[in-house]
């Protein structure tokens, strides 16, 4: 179903409606004779069992390559064409699992990195360098063993780590094709000589660079999975899997990330998720504070202040008049003359001059259906506008 679909009303079993609460993706009621009422809570993704798949993709039906340009421009991991691409296919799991093939094949295809990695030993020989601190606080006296520190070449890297738990999440996922099973489990042969990443624990580090550049596109998509993605199999348990993704986040911070980077054009400095206080208070539990997406700071003095919304106040239903009331707060806190609000959607901008102050407010639409450098490039406009009613307040 779509995001802002009213619901379904359909047959489940008392586990799968468990699972599609638990997951957060949906709100499954029960309505009696087995049957439910599954509604969207504001997320989207997919979650899968064994005998049911349930989806909730995004308004204005984005595909898998426009979601993952967002998570990847989100994660402020930078953005490539090809990190980004991916198969397209009406259902999300096959396309994730053949997106994450046909790139781990292309990466793997000489073999596997290999890197330097720091080990630290305790030796009864000199390798590398020792550390003469751990000796002392450990050893007090003796002279062997010694605690050492060497780097060795190795295949046993972040890079790899990374690509081995994504293809061992994706090949638990219920119901994927078995030819495409069949090449996650060849792949992930190729890397059996790396450590496997504990459940839960966070991703390793890597840093982008010419020697790791085959591997780029994968890890992108590799860590989106990760931290986005949940598979579960194994005695006892049903085999599950689910992607759940909250699009209010994603969209928030991907607006941040690419106004933070168009706005370097211009002098000053942008600070996100910036706090403010909004009215005089002797005590701290008596003040009132707001936190705008994003500032611009010009001479360490707010000069426009800026706020997205995902879910527009005619998709969510709510008065339109609640995002301008918030952004006059914001105005009036930073003493700013101009509040850019900016929304996932079509349309044309629109300016709204606020009666008895000297406060505009700009609504701006950001089109998420065209193609990502487009969507950069509407950002890049939006950065150039807002600069530009900056240096007009400041003129007059």
């Amino acid at each position: 179903m779509d995001e802002l679909s009213g619901g379904i009303v359909d047959k489940l079993d008392p586990d799968a409606a468990a699972l599609l609460n638990s997951s957060g993706l949906a709100k499954a009621s029960p309505m009696g004779m087995s049957l439910y009422r599954i509604e969207p809570v504001g997320k989207v993704g997919s979650v899968r069992t064994p005998t049911v798949q349930f989806e909730v993709r995004p308004k204005d039906r984005l595909g898998l390559n426009r979601l993952l340009f967002l998570l990847s421009y989100a994660g402020d991991q930078g953005f490539r064409e090809e990190s980004v691409a991916a198969v397209e296919h009406k259902d999300l799991w096959s396309a994730l699992a053949e997106s994450l093939a046909q790139l781990s094949e292309r990466a793997l295809s000489r073999g596997p990195l290999q890197g330097y990695l720091t080990v630290d030993e305790s030796l009864r020989t000199v390798k590398g360098r020792i550390r003469i601190s751990d000796q002392i606080s450990r050893r007090p006296g003796m002279l062997v063993p010694l605690e050492v520190s060497y780097d060795e070449f190795t295949e046993d890297i972040a890079e790899n780590r990374i690509l081995r738990a994504a293809l061992e999440r994706m090949g638990k996922v219920p119901g994927v094709r078995q030819n495409v099973l069949s090449r996650l489990r060849q792949l992930k042969g190729k890397l059996d000589a790396v450590t496997r990443l504990q459940s839960g624990a966070p991703l390793p580090r890597w840093q982008a660079n010419r020697m790791n550049l085959r591997y780029h596109p994968v890890l992108r998509l590799a860590e989106l999975i990760l931290r986005n993605a949940s598979a579960e199999a194994g005695e006892g348990k049903q085999q599950t899997a689910s992607f759940v993704v909250d699009m209010s986040t994603v969209f928030e911070e991907f607006v941040g990330v690419a106004l933070r980077a168009a706005m370097r054009a211009h002098p000053g400095e942008m600070r996100l998720q910036y706090g403010a206080t909004l009215n005089e208070a002797v005590r701290d539990s008596d003040r009132l504070t707001v936190r705008p997406d994003a500032v611009h700071f010009l001479g360490g003095r707010p000069v426009v202040v800026y706020d997205s919304k995902y879910a527009a106040a005619t998709d969510s239903g709510a008065s339109l008049n609640a995002d301008h009331y918030q952004l006059l707060a914001y105005c009036t806190a930073l003493q700013v003359p101009t509040a850019w609000l900016v929304y996932a959607g079509k349309g044309e901008m629109k300016l709204r001059r606020i009666l008895n102050t000297d406060i505009d407010i700009v609504e701006y639409p950001l089109d998420l259906s065209r193609p990502p450098m487009e969507i950069l490039a509407a950002v890049t406009d939006l950065a150039q506008q807002s600069w530009g009613e900056v240096v007009r307040q400041a003129r007059l």
